[in-house]
């Protein structure tokens, strides 16, 4: 079977890993990014890369090709923009750590009908075309949206592209996503951030520092307008989620100053990493991409723990009928 063409819209850490995961897993592939100088670098690795958008966008109408929108959350209007001009017709997915604001975005300029979302969970606090990898999303998780609007054909395809690129694809819907990416990405960033200044406060620290204080600070390496753009972009699951961990921060504050005991704090939350430790993922496999409800199963069998490691079947396409319920 021939695979969809991919059009990379941002030739980062991210969009630059889809480019060279997608071309390892033998699909054309074609992108653009703004910087000449990451076009030339990944014209100089072989890559076939322009930093003309309008160039990008019509030979991606010409393909049908699936355009990949691996830019930040504020540049998304303008690239939205050109994607509504030139290649509206296209199958469109994206790779941004936000889903609701990107689906109000993408409503904005018309082009729901087309839209499926995407957030692989994977990358390091490096960034540009040179950090990319074609492994970065090896076994790594890969949310592909099921929101209500979301076609059955659409989400097959940015499926097989996630599944292509190594990962295993997590349903879930946009919301859903944003409320569990607040807790374990957006916050881990701010507590990083908050880490980092506490301790460069400390002349001593940074001699001093070693396994906990890189780990617990990696992701504030990051660039910061990045970083800023996806907690700005998600303030308002954002916000709770910081309360609570500001909660939990305050009570062992006031059990330090009492001369209590931290039990609370420590015991629950080595309890909870010891859960994460032996969290199971269960292979989704009897679900058929536009059944009845396959939305609503997909976003419940995820949200369960659920993952897709190959391609479910889709109504429509080989003759297969819905399955009979029980």
């Amino acid at each position: 079977m021939t695979k969809t063409p991919v059009c990379v819209v941002g030739l980062g850490l991210i969009g630059g890993s889809v480019m060279r995961a997608a071309a390892a897993a033998g699909r054309e592939v074609f992108g653009y990014n703004r910087s000449l100088e990451s076009v030339s670098a990944a014209r100089a690795d072989g890559y076939d890369a322009t930093d003309d958008i309008d160039e990008a966008l019509l030979r991606a109408a010409d393909r049908n090709a699936l355009v990949v929108l691996a830019v930040p959350v504020p540049a998304l209007p303008l690239m939205l923009g050109h994607v509504r001009e030139l290649a509206a017709e296209c199958p469109l997915t994206d790779v941004t750590s936000v889903k609701s604001a990107v689906l109000q975005e993408v409503r904005n300029f018309g082009l729901l009908e087309r839209f499926v979302g995407g957030h692989p969970m994977a990358g390091t606090a490096h960034s540009g075309w040179d950090a990319g990898d074609a492994r970065m999303f090896v076994d790594a998780p890969w949310v592909v949206s099921v929101d209500d609007h979301v076609q059955p054909g659409i989400w097959a395809e940015v499926t097989a592209l996630a599944l292509d690129c190594g990962a295993f694809v997590v349903p879930a819907r946009s919301d859903e996503h944003d409320a569990a990416a607040a807790t374990i990405s957006h916050l881990p960033h701010l507590l990083a951030e908050a880490l980092a200044l506490t301790a460069g406060e400390v002349p001593l620290a940074f001699a001093l520092a070693a396994g906990s204080f890189r780990d617990g600070t990696r992701v504030a390496a990051t660039a910061p307008d990045l970083v800023r753009a996806m907690c700005e972009a998600n303030a308002d699951q954002l916000v709770p989620v910081l309360e609570r961990s500001l909660e939990l921060l305050n009570h062992a504050r006031d059990a330090l100053v009492a001369q209590r005991p931290l039990s609370d704090l420590i015991d629950a939350g080595h309890a909870a990493r010891v859960r994460y430790d032996s969290f199971s993922r269960p292979e989704i496999v009897t679900i058929a991409v536009g059944e009845e409800n396959w939305r609503e199963e997909l976003a419940a069998a995820g949200r369960a723990g659920g993952v897709i490691r190959s391609a479910l079947p889709v109504l429509g396409s080989r003759g297969e009928s819905p399955r009979r319920r029980r």
